[in-house]
């Protein structure tokens, strides 16, 4: 069963666990659950992805309830109408807030864009990101007896696929359990000591104007229990979003 966190006659909003992926895909020929398929069974009805979340990454997650309303609601995404609010763990101390402007090269898959074309222009990326707490842990995972990881929140501006992972790791402070742009230290020591097996990046909240309604609406996702036990761990206070 999924945590349905919102739901109207037109859209429906799911607190994705990490590690699921949001639909069929022939490069996971192996897995047999989906958020799409496990949502329409769960409510009965077809449902049609708005945007989407990478499968290591958890929160907040909103499909229309028909392919009408999605063609309406895409040009919204499109456009970045959505505030998109995330929240990470990541490698060292941040001391101030900032905005990264920092283009990315698309990110070819090896095997779906196996024909596609190697020299694209970088796409422009933009990131604001907040520290929020800090800690340091008597673990070492180089020449300090120590580690410092820092608790962030990031707002993307812009879409490019795994921006937020890689906006962090081009800042040297890459996001805690990130295989693919992080660092394989800090994840083993996650793992090994605070039993984190997960890329510690949630999409806490989402919110828009409501096309049918005029309305605001703000839809927010809980962190899982991983992440709660760190932030007990750390003695830090995850912001109301």
């Amino acid at each position: 069963m999924l945590d349905i966190i919102f739901q109207d006659e037109y859209f429906v909003a799911v607190n994705k666990p990490a590690g699921m992926l949001v639909h069929r895909s022939w490069l996971d020929k192996h897995e047999t659950q989906f958020v799409m398929q496990t949502l329409r069974d769960q409510i009965g009805q077809h449902v049609f992805p708005l945007h989407r979340l990478d499968r290591p990454t958890s929160g907040v997650l909103i499909f229309a309830l028909s392919s009408e309303v999605a063609s309406q609601v895409m040009p919204m995404f499109a456009n970045h109408e959505m505030e998109k609010t995330y929240h990470a763990i990541v490698r060292g101390w941040i001391e101030e807030s900032g905005r990264l402007d920092y283009a990315l090269k698309v990110e070819l898959d090896k095997i779906a864009d196996k024909h596609a074309s190697q020299d694209k222009e970088a796409q422009e990326a933009v990131t604001d990101y907040r520290p929020l707490a800090k800690a340091e842990v008597p673990h070492s995972t180089g020449k300090f007896p120590t580690t410092r990881y820092c608790l962030m929140e990031m707002k993307p501006l812009t879409g490019r696929k795994h921006q937020l992972r890689r906006h962090m790791a081009h800042l040297r402070h890459p996001i805690v359990g990130d295989t693919t742009h992080g660092d394989g230290k800090h994840n083993k020591l996650f793992r090994d000591v605070y039993e984190s097996h997960r890329l510690l990046l949630h999409a806490s909240s989402l919110s828009f104007i409501h096309p049918f309604s005029g309305e605001k609406l703000v839809i927010k996702a809980a962190v899982d229990s991983t992440w709660q036990r760190l932030c007990e761990e750390f003695d830090w206070q995850m912001p109301e979003v």
